[in-house]
């Protein structure tokens, strides 16, 4: 197996070596060797790092991203937590998506001011209720 060096899994990756130092700090990857202080690692690392950051992306915390490797980094992906987090990531998307056509209606509304109109005043009751 090549071994890449922290550099190259870096400029692959677009990881910078500081944060592919403290994932390996606390767990997430292994480098294999090192080459003077020059850490090395395996190429299943980048697939490691792909997955650690679409678990970023779904709003994971490192914490259970960890948790989604098993022996020798290799991915074993709890399929309930990831329905319970597409789930909770559309329940979001519902929500942006009303909050966005209403915030387009306020911009568009021919009311003379925005506190005559209704839509508005829901908004801002809801928003309200969220805040208290």
């Amino acid at each position: 197996m090549k071994l890449i060096d922290i550099g190259e899994v870096s400029a692959r990756s677009g990881v910078p070596p500081s944060t592919l130092r403290y994932y390996e700090e606390i767990g997430l990857i292994q480098s294999l060797a090192r080459t003077g202080l020059r850490r090395q690692f395996g190429p299943q690392t980048l697939v490691q790092l792909s997955l650690i950051a679409l678990g970023k992306t779904a709003g994971f915390s490192l914490s259970e991203i960890a948790g989604m490797f098993g022996r020798g980094g290799a991915p074993d992906l709890p399929r309930e937590g990831l329905h319970a987090r597409a789930d909770a990531l559309e329940g979001q998307i519902r929500q942006l998506s009303t909050l966005a056509k209403a915030l387009r209606h306020v911009a568009d509304c021919p009311a003379p001011t925005h506190l005559e109109c209704q839509k508005f005043q829901r908004l801002l009751r809801v928003a309200g209720r969220r805040q208290g």
